[in-house]
């Protein structure tokens, strides 16, 4: 996209959500090929713009079909005795879909074909396409001062200074910009602005951006200003996270970085370093420590904050791998985002029930996640120790078995290796790897900032600003965030009025 490139005004659109497609039937089983199948048939369909669809396309919660769904659900091979075979589902499915492209689904006037390829749900009668065909022109409506069917830089450059300054330009610097104002200005008013206290210093714009990854509790809180309970200071986390996101960085530390931050105020400065667990003790003291060895750290999903908050007192924790997948990888396999079945899975390790059917389906998923993360200490846990001591949050590849007489004998058997995106990976170093070079990675981070900046999700009409802007940053960025902010303020998402 130009700078100066008219678009026509943004309209609210929801982009369907969720994951898993269910056979035609009462009793049907998953079919994850479904997804993908949907997205070769719709291939610029806007939730189609990662190749694969979502959950509730056809679903409110599986396997109870949405009005959509029960749609598709009736043309779909009906002479054919269930439950479908994955195969003869999606040999079916194709068909099915074209069958019901002209009918309405839920009433709202709008065909299902339209919706689809509009971006907004078949299944809502309150989600209907918008009236982005409309031109500006059309509108007739031009505030002021803007320009509100093309790039304004003189709109942006009052944008950036509030954005990532938390200033208001004067009247004065608002004349001058609009007189002689360029697009090189424009980039030297951010570079000042992302050194700027209020982007990168303590409770800054950066420092606020990981509250939904750190989850802070002051209560647990140790360090400066610690909580009555002092378990781990996610100071550690907060430092990380700005230094990670800032300067000439790659953010692919967030989850492989090997190295701590640490930070000095007034003026803000972050600085990586390096001690054992025995060094950080003597330097910082027990209840601040860092506890896992350089060899095996992720990032900040290996930092004693996120170890104590989420894996705890637990054996497997998978609490620990799903939060992981959520904050860094943007995949809630609570709302079924990000299901990659591996076969054979789940197998029920601890005895907590997850082979149940009405479990299976994000198990199948979530545990062979988990199982890098077993040997992670949390807060401790487990009855006796099989021949080792163990230590809270350092990594201990022996800690499974000291859970037997909790979760009983076949807990044991819990392997280190899993899977990720249905890649097997040995160790946590190879999932975090396999996640930081991912696709998901770079949408979610990039997305984060997106929200932050544009105020809610991409919508439907920004999918092709917002795919280019995410695969500019693994690519031609090389996972600089700044970089990829320059590239954010010339789109037109952020730039027209």
């Amino acid at each position: 996209m130009s700078w100066n490139t008219p678009s026509a005004p943004r309209t609210v659109a929801v982009a369907l959500v969720g994951l898993v497609w269910l056979g035609a039937a009462a009793d049907a089983s998953a079919q994850p090929p479904a997804p993908q199948k949907f997205c070769e048939v719709y291939p610029d369909a806007p939730t189609c713009s990662t190749g694969i669809t979502q959950c509730t396309t056809c679903h409110t919660i599986p396997p109870a079909r949405n009005l959509y769904g029960q749609s598709v659900s009736a043309a779909l091979l009906p002479d054919e005795p269930r439950p479908l075979t994955p195969e003869t589902f999606v040999s079916g499915l194709p068909d099915a879909l074209a069958a019901v492209e002209g009918d309405d689904a839920d009433g709202d006037g709008y065909t299902n074909l339209t919706e689809i390829l509009a971006g907004s749900s078949p299944a809502e009668p309150a989600d209907v396409p918008g009236d982005d065909a409309l031109s500006c022109d059309a509108k007739g409506f031009r505030p002021t001062g803007l320009d509100v069917c093309a790039y304004d830089p003189v709109y942006v450059y009052e944008k950036i200074k509030l954005d990532f300054c938390g200033v208001a330009p004067t009247y004065d610097e608002m004349q001058e910009f609009e007189k002689s104002g360029s697009a090189d200005d424009l980039s030297d008013v951010l570079d000042d602005c992302l050194t700027s206290e209020y982007w990168i210093g303590k409770d800054g714009v950066l420092w606020n951006m990981a509250n939904s990854k750190i989850k802070p509790i002051q209560a647990i809180k140790s360090g400066d200003d610690a909580g009555p309970i002092p378990l781990a200071d996610y100071e550690d986390d907060y430092n990380f996270f700005v230094y990670a996101t800032s300067g000439d960085r790659d953010a692919r530390d967030l989850l492989t970085g090997d190295y701590f931050v640490e930070r000095t105020d007034d003026p803000t400065v972050y600085k990586p370093f390096q001690r054992n667990p025995a060094q950080d003790v003597s330097e910082r003291g027990y209840y601040v420590a860092q506890g896992v060895i350089r060899q095996r750290r992720a990032g900040m999903i290996t930092h004693r904050w996120f170890l104590m908050s989420n894996t705890m007192f637990t054996g497997v924790p998978r609490t620990t791998a799903a939060q992981a997948y959520r904050a860094y990888l943007g995949y809630d396999i609570a709302k079924l985002q990000g299901i990659y079945s591996v076969p054979g899975e789940p197998k029920d390790y601890d005895n907590k029930g997850v082979t149940r059917p009405a479990c299976a389906q994000c198990h199948a998923t979530l545990d062979p996640l988990t199982y890098p993360f077993s040997r992670y200490e949390g807060i401790g846990g487990g009855m006796g120790s099989p021949g080792d001591d163990y230590i809270p949050f350092t990594y201990n590849a022996n800690r499974i078995g000291r859970f037997t007489s909790v979760d009983g004998d076949s807990v044991a058997d819990t392997p280190e290796a899993g899977y990720i995106f249905g890649q097997k990976v040995d160790n946590l170093i190879e999932w975090s790897e396999v996640a930081a070079n991912s696709d998901a990675f770079a949408r979610a981070l990039v997305g984060d900032f997106w929200k932050l900046l544009l105020g809610e999700e991409p919508r439907p009409s920004d999918t092709e600003e917002f795919d280019a802007l995410w695969k500019r940053f693994m690519n031609e960025d090389g996972y600089n965030v700044e970089a990829m902010l320059h590239d954010l303020v010339k789109t037109e998402a952020y730039g027209v009025p």
